[in-house]
């Protein structure tokens, strides 16, 4: 199974695979490229999106500036688009229903990390060379959604997550909500390698 399979079925990978790498380095450029359009030449932003979101029938509206991981793992529904500084790290599908309004530094992060640092923390290869692991869990936004300024999307979300920190969290803790509390601690039974 390569890395990218791996990725996409939502079990650990190696995200400086040699294939991610390469088109993560790809839907950046063209991510860089659309921030740079100015906003009347839309046959120009048009072109861009259309290879930043190959697999996207519908066009959205998207304010620059934007950045993306993948482009290819985003899908849109009709009429639907997003405001300033809107960030979709896709390395799981992401799919944003029809209608669906996103408002300005919103965030929506598939890539997820083991719980337990030692299996969270960079590894180093026979060759010399660092990597760490991750696995991701998709994101679905359903239709006539609107997301509001500042809003933070995890994978495995369908709508929405957002946390405000307002206490100190304790080590190998699991935090979430708003306000930010711990729901329990981490355990034997969070390891990934079981």
């Amino acid at each position: 199974m390569t890395e990218k399979e791996k990725m996409l079925a939502g079990m650990l990978y190696d995200p400086s695979d040699s294939e991610l790498s390469a088109l993560l380095v790809k839907a950046r450029k063209l991510a860089r490229r659309y921030n740079q359009i100015d906003e009347d030449d839309s046959e120009q932003r048009e072109a861009v999106l259309r290879e930043l979101l190959p697999n996207t029938p519908f066009l959205p509206s998207l304010q620059a500036p934007i950045c993306f991981d993948y482009g290819c793992n985003t899908y849109f529904g009709r009429f639907s688009g997003t405001n300033f500084n809107f960030t979709c790290l896709d390395v799981c599908p992401v799919h944003i229903g029809d209608n669906v309004f996103i408002g300005p530094n919103v965030t929506l992060a598939t890539p997820m990390h083991p719980l337990l640092p030692e299996e969270r923390n960079v590894k180093q290869r026979a060759d010399g060379s660092y990597y760490d692991l991750e696995y991701a869990k998709p994101i679905t936004i359903g239709d006539d959604c609107w997301l509001a300024s500042n809003v933070v999307v995890c994978g495995g979300v369908t709508i929405g997550a957002g946390s405000v920190v307002t206490r100190d969290i304790p080590p190998y803790s699991l935090a979430v909500g708003n306000p930010c509390r711990v729901i329990r601690t981490l355990t034997d039974s969070d390891r990934m390698d079981q």
